[in-house]
């Protein structure tokens, strides 16, 4: 009768491999792990200033006419 005890070590280890990289898989695809929490929604008017600090940088318009227009953007009262 031949005993198969040789063989079980070799399944056992190659059982606990195979779940060690399924959960390494798992963590880098983002099946498991910490979720992100999804961004801040960027201001509505994010993008108008970003457009004037580059026209600012690039010298297109002066600090007085670009402050004028951030505080239009962002409803300030001067």
């Amino acid at each position: 009768m031949h005993s198969f005890w040789p063989i079980i070590p070799f399944f056992w280890g190659l059982f606990w491999v195979a779940l060690v990289a399924l959960a390494i898989t798992a963590r880098r695809k983002g099946w498991w792990g910490p979720r992100h929490a999804p961004a801040a929604p960027a201001s509505p008017t994010a993008a108008a200033e970003q457009i004037l600090a580059e026209r600012y940088a690039r010298g297109e318009m002066s600090e007085d006419e670009y402050f004028e227009k951030v505080s239009v953007l962002k409803g300030w009262t001067t």
